[in-house]
């Protein structure tokens, strides 16, 4: 069943934007991933489409494009520091925890930060990221586990217990 590419896009675009946003740390870095991940699913559609799982297909280039581009660029872009942390309440306070989240996300070695990406942006099982990225998936559970690991080193605040955690079962 050949699937028509227009409707494709429109359905599944956000989403490749959203893993590229991560994948990239960068929004103009993110429209060109996937801007350029598109042109190339487009070029061969008659053969992704005829695939199982063309959008699995199309995971791969995106993912594939963004380790090359990890490579040729990551010595030569300065990461800023990021912003002092957000008071309790403030409405802004999410907008400076995702953007805390895509820095720590981007001190993760690409596999990790795929296969982080893969499981918590689009919601992948093991075997779908470890068919995606041609490992095994003892390999995605030993990236997402050391991932994640580092990423809540990155948010102590976030990892320690809540005062509600203290005193459940204690009555």
């Amino acid at each position: 069943m050949e699937t028509d590419f227009d409707g494709f896009v429109a359905a599944r675009s956000a989403a490749l934007f959203r893993g590229a946003l991560v994948l990239t740390g960068n929004r103009d870095a993110a429209e060109d991933l996937v801007q350029e991940t598109l042109e190339r699913a487009c070029r061969k559609w008659r053969t992704v489409s005829a695939k199982d799982a063309p959008d699995a297909y199309v995971r791969r280039i995106m993912v594939n494009l963004a380790n090359d581009r990890w490579r040729r660029f990551r010595r030569t872009v300065p990461q800023a520091d990021g912003p002092d942390r957000a008071a309790p309440g403030d409405e802004y306070g999410q907008v400076d925890s995702r953007d805390q989240l895509v820095r720590a996300l981007q001190q993760l070695p690409m596999r990790m930060r795929t296969v982080v990406v893969l499981r918590y942006f689009h919601d992948l099982s093991d075997a779908e990221i470890a068919a995606d990225l041609d490992i095994s998936a003892s390999t995605v559970r030993s990236q997402l586990a050391r991932g994640i690991e580092k990423l809540r080193s990155q948010f102590p605040a976030l990892s320690a217990p809540t005062p509600r955690q203290h005193t459940e079962g204690i009555r």
